[in-house]
């Protein structure tokens, strides 16, 4: 995770908005709305998801496996832990 202050305000921000957008279903599904209102509503939050993910992704890459200061990093080892990381992801 993001190790720096605003990084972590702005990934609090993806969640609240998430969070918001569940409420939205949530509502949308108990007052009978239209199901092509409930899908958009749907995506809208696979999507944040999505974004979220990503950013978390991005800093885990950038703080925990590329270290700039480390160079006895095997390439090797790194490419095989993003493989990984990309895999989990797409499941």
């Amino acid at each position: 995770m993001s190790h720096f202050e605003k990084e972590k305000q702005k990934l609090m921000a993806r969640i609240r908005r998430i969070r918001g957008q569940v409420e939205a279903i949530e509502r949308s599904l108990s007052g009978g709305d239209d199901c092509a209102d409930i899908l958009m509503l749907l995506a809208n939050v696979r999507g944040g998801i999505n974004s979220l993910m990503a950013e978390v992704l991005e800093d885990h890459i950038r703080l925990h496996m590329m270290d700039p200061n480390n160079e006895k990093v095997a390439m090797q080892e790194v490419a095989e832990d993003l493989i990984d990381l990309v895999r989990a992801y797409l499941k």
